[in-house]
């Protein structure tokens, strides 16, 4: 869209140019007049370049600020995942952790058992 705002605005502003050649070598007023008229038609174009130029910039930070709404949604997402796979991860190692003092706390009640018997 962008790149068709900026072929628009340039064959407008061609357009004027040639339009206010052509006025100037065939206009049958006198020299103020042309130049009054070239100054009326400069301010519309300029108007509508203006307008155009604001529309543009207002499209452009409503994508802007849709990405960056999106892009937060999306990290967030990718964070909250994260945290509850960390969590997961915690609770195994933890499991783990309990499963293997058991196993420590058995084997030394076996080596403390055999060390009385011998």
């Amino acid at each position: 869209m962008t790149s068709n705002t900026g072929q628009t605005l340039v064959a407008l502003l061609t357009g004027a140019i040639i339009g206010a050649g052509i006025g100037i070598l065939y206009a049958p007023d006198k020299g103020s007049n042309t130049r009054d008229k070239l100054s009326k038609e400069a301010k519309k174009t300029q108007k509508k370049l203006n307008q155009q130029l604001k529309e543009t910039t207002h499209n452009l930070s409503e994508k802007a600020q849709t990405a960056r709404v999106s892009f937060e949604e999306k990290l967030n997402e990718t964070l909250s995942s994260a945290s509850y796979k960390a969590d997961e991860i915690l609770l195994a190692m933890e499991d783990k952790l309990e499963a293997l003092r058991k196993q420590n706390a058995k084997l030394q009640i076996d080596s403390s058992k055999g060390k009385t018997t011998a």
